[in-house]
């Protein structure tokens, strides 16, 4: 096995370790078969993952949730999270369209990755990792709740509702997808567009 371990990084760990999900399950994924996987030894990760297994599914989680993200630190990331978070909410605050097709907008992309990762789905029932992207994201929900006329102490509230209908329903997605009945994806997505319409309405 090679002890090369220049090209290993906390993404392509994170990335191999989402492969073997989709194809093995969560309970499939074990740090030697991942070394095996990136032909190196399990210590490898390590050193990326000091803290082993439960660093690396928090990693994953932050990863799936948030695009770019690789779980760092705070303490690690902190160059990034400075670079990052003003040029994301500068494009946000620049966007003209209405609030409600702001939110929209994102709950497509948030469901689209959830999906896009759906073997990881159970690790964010314990974990929700406080990554830039996730900082920016309800900073744009809470913008946007604001000129809906949403009250300021209902700010947090509404915006969670709003991201555990977009978990709930690709949950509920994933869940179904393999019965006879299954709806196919134009069907699954505009089920997923009725009810977010309903919950914005309700909330606003």
């Amino acid at each position: 096995m090679s002890r090369n371990y220049a090209g290993l990084s906390r993404e392509r760990i994170i990335l191999e370790a989402l492969h073997i999900i989709a194809g093995r399950g969560l309970g499939g994924l074990s740090m030697r078969r991942l070394g095996d996987a990136l032909e190196v030894e399990a210590m490898a990760i390590y050193h990326h993952f000091p803290l082993g297994k439960e660093q690396l599914f928090n990693a994953i989680a932050a990863y799936v949730t948030s695009p770019g993200s690789t779980g760092d630190s705070p303490v690690e990331g902190v160059e990034d999270i400075e670079e990052e978070v003003p040029e994301e909410t500068t494009e946000e605050e620049n966007d003209t369209r209405p609030w409600d097709e702001r939110l929209a907008s994102w709950a497509d992309d948030y469901r689209a990755r959830l999906l896009e990762y759906s073997g990881a789905l159970s690790l964010l029932v314990h974990r929700a990792p406080a990554t830039p992207a996730d900082t920016a994201a309800r900073a744009l929900a809470h913008r946007a709740f604001t000129e809906a006329g949403v009250p300021t102490d209902d700010l947090d509230r509404a915006t969670d509702a709003l991201y555990s209908y977009c978990l709930g329903a690709v949950v509920h997605q994933v869940r179904h997808q393999d019965d006879e009945d299954a709806p196919g994806a134009a069907e699954t997505a505009a089920r997923f567009h009725y009810g977010l319409r309903a919950l914005l309405r309700g909330l606003a």
